[in-house]
């Protein structure tokens, strides 16, 4: 059966179909007619047709075994922790959706291939761009790498790490930084006043959060790396000293 559009498109549209994917959604995705996803899915799904080598459901690392890039998965717990949410959409799928500044191209792309480096098979789609930009990926197996997902906001219920995910990030500490930083912290130029009245500045690192759990968890992890920190304000923890900003810059650094 040959078609005009690449055999990979064809098998990642009926992927996204089996796992509930709406027709119009799939269509931009894959940048083809609503009509042809709908023959797609006559053609291979209701007359039982061969899909290629290209179509086969994707395994998760906690239910099947999967192996599982820890490093990849340590970033995208910070942004999931920061700036992410996963909704229940239809055939038992869930939906991660990273969101962020429209201004920052490259932080959007870097979350989608870490996406993709996490469950290699996904097509994560970017929408919006009036402000804010969401990375978007489907999967059955969400919640099963991220079980802090819930309902209601998370400074409103418990937030911890499990043990499996306790022993990832004590392995990639940093990755995890990056990602909480650049979704709900901040780099910039800071000033204070000399007894004189003169100005000095510096470069300060501030991550604002109303959940204690998750500002815990990176102050944790600021520990096991020995940056210094402090916190000057309820929701807020900051890294100002000279050497512990230097350490941030090495890994985190200014949005981009």
């Amino acid at each position: 059966m040959g078609h005009i559009r690449p055999q990979e498109t064809v098998d990642s549209a009926l992927r996204m179909s089996d796992n509930g994917v709406s027709d119009k959604t799939n269509a931009e995705i894959h940048g083809v007619a609503i009509k042809t996803i709908r023959r797609w899915r006559r053609l291979y799904q209701r007359r039982g047709l061969p899909r290629g080598t290209g179509f086969r459901p994707t395994p998760c690392p906690r239910c099947d075994g999967a192996e599982l890039d820890e490093a990849a998965y340590a970033l995208l717990l910070g942004w999931y922790l920061g700036d992410g949410s996963i909704a229940k959409a239809r055939r038992g799928v869930f939906t991660l959706q990273i969101i962020n500044d429209a201004r920052y191209e490259r932080l959007n792309q870097e979350i989608a291939e870490t996406v993709k480096r996490v469950k290699p098979t996904a097509s994560p789609c970017l929408r919006g761009g009036h402000g804010a930009i969401r990375v978007e990926a489907r999967w059955k197996h969400w919640p099963c790498l991220f079980p802090q997902h819930g309902p209601g906001r998370k400074h409103l219920r418990k937030i911890e790490l499990v043990d499996w995910q306790r022993e990832i990030v004590a392995k990639y500490p940093e990755q995890l930084l990056r990602g909480l930083f650049h979704s709900d912290g901040c780099r910039f130029v800071n000033w204070a006043s000399k007894p004189d009245g003169k100005r000095y500045y510096y470069v300060r690192y501030m991550f604002s959060n109303e959940s204690e759990d998750i500002r815990n968890i990176l102050t944790e992890t600021l520990d096991l790396l020995g940056i210094k920190w402090r916190q000057p304000r309820l929701n807020a923890i900051a890294v100002s000293r000279k050497e512990a900003v230097a350490v941030l810059d090495t890994f985190v650094g200014p949005k981009s």
